[in-house]
């Protein structure tokens, strides 16, 4: 399954995705508490969050912001490599692999993580940003969705 990434949307991609990167750490955190928030479930995954209940605790939680860079960071290289399906696909089955099998991470939460995300860019940065970073995000779920079905999720 290789991608279809004409040049200019690997360009606007990646342009879009720079103007939330710049701030990795904060939109990141942003990102993560967000999701916790509204998805309460979500927390049961981290067993150092789970006993959080105010997301401005939340927010100054070392661990969630070193977990939003962390998250941050993936999306980051694969937006390096969204020319390149190998490489892509390099970052994407590992992650992917360790949060099916090691963490056991329900993968619709990759779905939520990224809707938050274009949800982020969008108020921040407008619709267009959103939309040219619209396909990366289905791309991300759809490959990380396709290394749960070969680990028998």
């Amino acid at each position: 399954s290789t991608m279809s990434f004409s040049e200019a949307e690997v360009q606007s991609a990646r342009g879009a995705w720079e103007k939330i990167y710049v701030d990795a750490e904060e939109n990141g955190t942003t990102v993560l508490v967000r999701m916790f928030t509204e998805h309460p479930d979500t927390k049961s995954y981290f067993t150092h969050f789970k006993g959080m209940d105010s997301a401005e605790e939340m927010k100054q939680s070392d661990q969630v912001r070193g977990h939003g860079k962390k998250v941050f960071g993936a999306i980051n290289d694969m937006v390096q490599h969204l020319d390149n399906s190998e490489a892509f696909l390099g970052i994407v089955n590992p992650l992917g692999k360790k949060h099916a099998t090691q963490l056991k991470i329900d993968p619709k939460n990759f779905r939520i993580i990224c809707d938050i995300i274009l949800q982020l860019m969008e108020e921040k940065f407008g619709g267009d940003c959103k939309a040219s970073f619209e396909k990366v995000t289905n791309e991300i779920c759809t490959h990380l969705n396709n290394v749960y079905k070969e680990e028998g999720w």
